[in-house]
C-alpha cells in the first residue's frame, strides 16, 4: 500500500527537528554572550 499513517510523515518531523535545533543554537550564543567567550558586537 502506498498509503503512510501520520505517524510516518516525514516532512513533519524535519520541521520539528529543524525548529528545535535553531533554539539551541540561538540559546547557545546568548549563553556565550552573557559568559563573554564572544563579543556581543558579533552576533547580530
Amino acid at each position: 500500500m502506498s498509503q503512510r499513517s501520520p505517524e510516518q510523515r516525514s516532512g513533519s518531523t524535519f520541521a520539528w527537528n529543524e525548529d528545535w535545533l535553531a533554539a539551541i543554537v540561538g540559546l547557545t550564543l546568548i549563553a556565550l554572550v552573557l559568559v563573554g567567550a564572544i563579543p556581543d558586537w558579533l552576533v547580530p
